[in-house]
C-alpha cells in the first residue's frame, strides 16, 4: 500500500517532535489546514477544469489499491485466442468475448471479428491509447500543481498568523503560542506537498506507464491474431513485455 509511506513519514515527524519534548497536538490547527489545503485546491481549480481536479482526487484511491496489470495472464489469453483463430477462423473469436474482462482487449477482438483491417485496427486503438495518456497526464499535473502550491499557501497561512500575533503585543502571555500556531500552516504546506501530492503524482506516472505497456502488448497480440501469425511469433513479441524466455 503506497499510502503507508505517507503515514510512515508523518509518524517520524511526530516521533521527532515528541523526542524533542513537543506534543503532536501542537500541530492541530483547523484554520491553518483550511488556508493551506483549501487554498491549494482553489489554485488547482484556477489552473484546471473542475472535472479534471475531481478526477485527480478520485485517483488518490490508487495509493491504497493501484490498478493491477497481469502481463503474463494477458499473454496467455492472447496466445489462446490466436490458437482459436488459427484453428477455427477469426469469426470463432466472437465466442470468446464473454470471457474477456479488459475493455481494450474486448474492443480489439470485436473489431477483428467485424472484419476491420489491420491498419484501421492499429490506428483506432493507438488513438485510444494516446487519448488515455493525455487524460491521465492531466490528472498527474493536477496533483503536481497542488503540490507546488501547498508550500506557498503555507507561507500565506504563516503570515496571516503572524499578523494576528502582532495584534497581541499587549498580551505577552498569548504572543508565544500565537506565533507557534502561525508556523503550523508552513508545516501543513510542506507535508502535504512532499509527503502526499508530489509523491502521488510520481507514483501515478509509473501506473500510467504500466497501463500503456499493457495496452501496447495487447495491441501487438491483436495484430498478430489479425495477421494469422503462429504462436512462436506471438510469444517472441510478447516476451518483450513479460520478460519470459521463449
Amino acid at each position: 500500500m503506497n499510502i503507508l509511506g505517507f503515514f510512515v513519514g508523518v509518524g517520524f515527524i511526530l516521533g521527532g517532535m515528541m523526542i524533542e519534548g513537543s506534543h503532536p497536538t501542537a500541530l492541530l490547527d483547523l484554520p491553518a489546514f483550511m488556508i493551506v489545503i483549501g487554498a491549494a485546491f482553489g489554485a488547482g481549480m484556477v489552473q484546471f477544469p473542475i472535472g479534471t481536479v475531481i478526477g485527480a482526487l478520485v485517483r488518490l484511491k490508487w495509493l491504497i489499491a493501484p490498478p493491477r496489470h497481469d502481463l503474463i495472464g494477458q499473454s496467455s489469453l492472447l496466445e489462446s485466442m490466436l490458437q482459436t483463430a488459427r484453428q477455427q477462423g477469426l469469426l470463432a473469436l466472437e465466442n470468446t468475448l464473454g470471457n474477456i474482462n479488459d475493455p481494450f482487449t474486448k474492443k480489439g477482438i470485436q473489431m477483428i471479428v467485424d472484419g476491420v483491417d489491420k491498419e484501421q485496427l492499429v490506428a483506432l486503438l493507438e488513438a485510444e491509447m494516446e487519448h488515455e495518456e493525455y487524460e491521465e497526464e492531466q490528472y498527474i499535473k493536477v496533483l503536481e500543481g497542488i503540490g507546488g502550491y501547498a508550500p506557498c499557501m503555507g507561507i500565506i497561512g504563516a503570515v496571516l498568523g503572524l499578523i494576528h500575533a502582532m495584534g497581541l503585543l499587549d498580551q505577552p502571555e498569548l504572543l508565544g503560542p500565537s506565533i507557534a500556531v502561525a508556523f503550523v500552516a508552513t508545516i501543513y504546506g510542506l507535508v502535504a506537498a512532499n509527503l502526499l501530492f508530489l509523491p502521488a503524482g510520481n507514483r501515478f506516472k509509473a501506473i500510467l506507464h504500466d497501463r500503456l505497456a499493457f495496452k501496447a502488448m495487447t495491441l501487438e497480440g491483436l495484430v498478430s491474431i489479425s495477421n494469422g501469425e503462429n504462436s512462436m511469433q506471438l510469444k517472441r513479441k510478447l516476451s518483450v513485455y513479460t520478460g519470459q524466455e521463449v
